[in-house]
């Protein structure tokens, strides 16, 4: 079986919405990135944190972590003691609950070759739960009705249904970098319901190949999303609108033209790193050429940099006060509060246009604020 399954529970979202991208994406090579690297090592903390507060053997993984520093040593502790929580809560209703870590799941009754690993089942009676930690500071990942989650429940029904009498499953995204910690909650039946009506005819439509392609939110983290001609078509319909200033258009138009953009903006850029790549690689496009851009003066060596001016008479380095984030660090979260006690506000954040979905409160605009008056 393959390292990585073509219909993942984790790119689920993708095809479920988008059952050809699975084919086209095995066509390019998975080159990873940073993010991914740094997710993979904050997920082995994680595990280790977790195994030990449990009272399991683990290796300390940290001196192989290429990427470890106190944040993500923070946010691990952090996830460990959020799960133990869990687990004491689950020994109100029963005595030894189930506690499994990095536990492969396989839920290809629905999806051909469908298998994945969950980071932490809690099993007790009555309840099943998921939670599946995520160190990524760019995507707020929200678990409702999330596809990578039910798929992760699916499996460990497979695995415990018979043996623990489960009627509801509990989903957790834990994402400490964003302050997010989001929890769904649905019957076992309704998941099955979801699995028979929704998962699987999407996932024979992706593991044969076939399907309609569509554009959306998903294409994110999509390999082929750069030379999608279904992407570039969607996106490519705002052209309809001649790139009018607002007081040409109908309010219906720029409403239209709000729910596009971000989506037109990232695959505008997506086109020019994709060029920019193939460029390096030898491409030679027409119109186009390869320089080199601008860049900064850089010290060779910092140390000798202060050493050499110091000598000279002057101080080379300034000083500066912490910021709030790294000064609280430094403290200590209580320690922060004590000291600097209605030394710190939050100014009001600046106007922001979002879709309606969005779960903070709206403001009150100049009109609102008028007629309160």
């Amino acid at each position: 079986m393959p390292k990585h399954a073509l219909l993942s529970a984790s790119s689920s979202d993708r095809w479920i919405h988008c059952p050809p991208s699975a084919r086209l994406s095995e066509t390019y090579e998975d080159k990873g990135s940073d993010y991914a690297a740094e997710g993979t090592d904050a997920h082995s903390l994680c595990e280790y944190k977790l195994r030990k507060a449990l009272g399991m053997e683990a290796d300390d993984p940290t001196e192989h972590l290429s990427w470890f520093n106190q944040e993500m040593d923070d946010h691990a502790t952090g996830y460990a003691a959020y799960v133990l929580e869990q687990v004491e809560a689950a020994k109100e209703t029963c005595s030894d609950p189930v506690v499994l870590i990095e536990q492969r799941v396989d839920f290809s009754r629905w999806v051909e070759e469908g298998f994945g690993t969950a980071d932490c089942i809690v099993i007790a009676d009555g309840t099943l739960q998921i939670i599946d930690f995520k160190y990524g500071l760019g995507v707020l990942v929200s678990a409702e009705e999330n596809p990578q989650m039910m798929c992760y429940a699916l499996g460990a029904l497979e695995l415990f249904d018979d043996i623990y009498d489960i009627d509801a499953v509990r989903m957790t995204i834990y994402q400490p970098r964003r302050d997010n910690l989001s929890t769904y909650v649905l019957s076992k039946e309704d998941l099955y319901r979801w699995a028979d009506e929704v998962l699987k005819p999407a996932a024979d439509l992706a593991f044969a190949g076939d399907g309609n392609f569509l554009c959306g939110e998903w294409c994110g983290f999509c390999k082929a999303k750069n030379a999608c001609r279904a992407r570039a078509a969607a996106n490519l319909e705002l052209a309809r609108y001649d790139f009018k200033l607002p007081p040409l258009l109908t309010d219906e138009d720029v409403e239209d033209i709000l729910g596009k953009v971000d989506a037109l903006v990232a695959w505008a850029s997506d086109i020019k790193d994709y060029a920019l790549q193939q460029a390096i690689s030898g491409k030679v496009w027409s119109g186009w050429k390869l320089v080199e851009g601008r860049s900064n003066r850089k010290y060779v060596n910092d140390a000798a940099v202060a050493a050499a001016v110091t000598e000279a008479g002057f101080d080379p380095y300034e000083q500066k006060l912490l910021g709030v984030t790294a000064m609280q660090k430094l403290l200590g979260k209580a320690r922060f509060e004590e000291v600097l006690a209605g030394l710190i506000e939050k100014p009001q954040g600046k106007p922001t246009l979002v879709p309606e979905s969005d779960k903070r409160p709206a403001m009150n605009n100049a009109k609102s604020d008028f007629s309160e008056k």
